[in-house]
């Protein structure tokens, strides 16, 4: 994983566009250590299931969708791409309103 980037840091720059490959999605993914957060993968992926709302549980959930893509030893397919590039908007609108939380 790269280095973390906590909510207060991150500005629009670091957020890939929806037009970008997973290729440069993943590593924002994983700016965002979900695992640490949450204190554990089961806690990390109990929100993960739940819809995101909060910049931090939109960021766990693109974290989580991260880690399950790895584990799987393939790239997302173009449903889950949808899905990712949604919260991906979804989380430049929360940085963009300074809803941080």
């Amino acid at each position: 994983m790269t280095g973390g980037i906590g909510n207060a840091e991150l500005t629009l720059g670091d957020i890939p566009s929806i037009k970008e490959s997973w290729q440069h999605i993943e590593p924002f993914a994983l700016t965002f250590d979900g695992y640490g957060y949450w204190g554990s993968i089961e806690k990390c992926a109990e929100v993960a299931s739940r819809p995101p709302g909060t910049l931090t549980q939109l960021r766990t959930w693109l974290f989580f969708e991260a880690r399950r893509w790895h584990h799987l030893g393939k790239q997302p397919d173009t449903v889950a791409m949808k899905r990712i590039k949604a919260v991906l908007f979804a989380i430049r609108e929360k940085v963009r309103s300074g809803d941080l939380r």
